[in-house]
């Protein structure tokens, strides 16, 4: 193992994560509680990391550096999937057009890669050394996104090309779960509990924001889409160091 997985002289770590995502969309009412909530589902990632501050080559540290001892590069694949409604006032009410909301349904489907710059505040050489149990961190970077939106309606004609299925304000064109693929921001703030010598656990709140406002499938016009699509995910970790 420790031959294999020495690129660049510098020690790996692999992880998985899993959590409850909220998903940011056209879907429902900005600010909602009920909507947050109501539109929330999963993500699940394989995470891989290079530790600066050790190298496998020999097992000993690096040179004593700042960017050594409190940076780590972290690659992932992940994947998030939600299923998604309207709430709020606006599908409550016994109009048509309430109606038409309360019988429209989305999905958002979406695969992940990329990377994210992770800082480490205190040092992670004393971390690793059991100097102390919590290392808090936050991160930067960017990922690569593949969507797979769905939609579906069972109002009137029970078809997504028929406009008249849906808010009658929004524009022909509105909907349109077609697969695509885009780019993303993603920062978070996270810790990690040091478990053993080479294991840790993470805890990491992520916020994404998507360059496309089609990931969940509706794109409306109105004066409220004022944002592209986002979410904001809670995921627990477990990180396994390569030795």
């Amino acid at each position: 193992m420790q031959m294999g997985f020495s690129q660049l002289g510098f020690s790996h770590e692999i992880g998985a994560i899993v959590g409850p995502v909220q998903f940011r969309s056209d879907f429902g009412v900005r600010n909602n509680d009920e909507t947050n909530f109501g539109n929330s589902g999963i993500g699940i990632g394989l995470i891989h990391y290079i530790n600066f501050a050790y190298r496998a080559d020999c097992n000993c540290y690096s040179t004593d550096t700042y960017f050594n001892d409190h940076f780590k590069l972290r690659s992932e694949i992940s994947y998030n999937t939600t299923k998604l409604d309207h709430f709020g006032q606006w599908q409550a009410g016994t109009s048509d057009n309430a109606e038409r909301l309360r019988k429209h349904k989305g999905e958002a489907n979406n695969f992940d890669i990329g990377m994210q710059l992770e800082y480490f505040p205190l040092s992670i050489r004393s971390f690793q050394a059991f100097s102390y149990r919590i290392a808090p961190f936050v991160s930067l970077g960017a990922h690569y996104t593949s969507y797979n939106p769905k939609a579906s309606t069972t109002y009137g004609t029970q078809t997504i090309a028929d406009p008249n299925n849906f808010w009658s304000h929004w524009e022909p064109g509105s909907i349109n779960p077609d697969s695509g693929s885009t780019w993303s921001v993603v920062t978070s703030i996270g810790a990690r509990y040091k478990l053993t010598k080479l294991s840790d656990l993470m805890l990491d709140l992520r916020w994404q924001y998507y360059f496309s406002d089609w990931i969940d499938g509706l794109n409306h016009q109105l004066s409220s889409n004022k944002h592209n699509d986002w979410l904001v995910w809670l995921n627990f970790g477990y990180i396994y160091y390569l030795d």
